[in-house]
């Protein structure tokens, strides 16, 4: 059985009526779109979006700070002013 990774659920039929009206009676929360009982979509609201964007963002560039690390190289210490000058 799939998982459902949302609290808030509709069915296409209700996404198709007012796909607006979902979001705003789930606030802030994703809502699982359901086809015959199993989630085909989640519709996220924007901010939520913007937050699961920037953490991806942040694991790859942490995923590139460990690959660099690798090389055996020692680290220099950097001011962050000496960067921007």
């Amino acid at each position: 059985m799939q998982p459902i990774l949302a609290n808030y659920t509709a069915s296409i039929t209700e996404l198709k009526k007012s796909p607006t009206g979902l979001l705003k009676d789930a606030g802030d929360e994703v809502v699982a779109i359901l086809n015959h009982n199993v989630a085909s979509a989640y519709l996220v609201p924007s901010g939520m979006y913007e937050k699961m964007m920037g953490i991806i963002d942040d694991y790859y560039l942490l995923k590139e700070v460990e690959e660099r690390l690798k090389d055996d190289e020692k680290p220099l210490r950097v001011e962050l002013d000496e960067l921007l000058s």
